[in-house]
């Protein structure tokens, strides 16, 4: 059974910085693509980054690119995603996904989801 658990949201300042981790368990993950997704209120999901977990690439929504990072630990079966010069928008509830097979943007193509993690960015 896969478990994963999101840690590391918070409250910050616009500009700020914070790191979020996806603890995933249950099996080996090569093969998988893992994602984070965001959530805000009264919005639908939406795609924020992945990575391919045998290959380590990794890939960007538009929004975060160049301000975002996901990165995958294989000792620790971790998906970290850093994030730098956070801005209000950013603001939402942050979940980490997995799905078998190569990495695809679509909320709906990932079997396995956290329960997710709040980050409030202030102004």
């Amino acid at each position: 059974q896969v478990q994963l658990v999101e840690s590391g949201g918070g409250l910050v300042q616009a500009g700020g910085s914070l790191r979020l981790s996806c603890a995933a368990s249950g099996r080996t993950f090569n093969g998988y693509a893992m994602g984070w997704f965001r959530q805000a209120p009264g919005k639908e999901r939406e795609f924020v980054a992945a990575i391919d977990w045998s290959s380590g690439t990794p890939y960007y929504a538009g929004s975060v690119k160049g301000r975002f990072t996901i990165s995958r630990d294989n000792a620790k079966n971790t998906a970290d995603l850093q994030m730098n010069s956070l801005k209000p928008e950013d603001t939402a509830v942050y979940l980490c996904a997995a799905r078998r097979g190569w990495v695809i943007a679509t909320v709906t193509s990932y079997e396995y989801w956290g329960q997710g993690t709040q980050v409030s960015v202030s102004s």
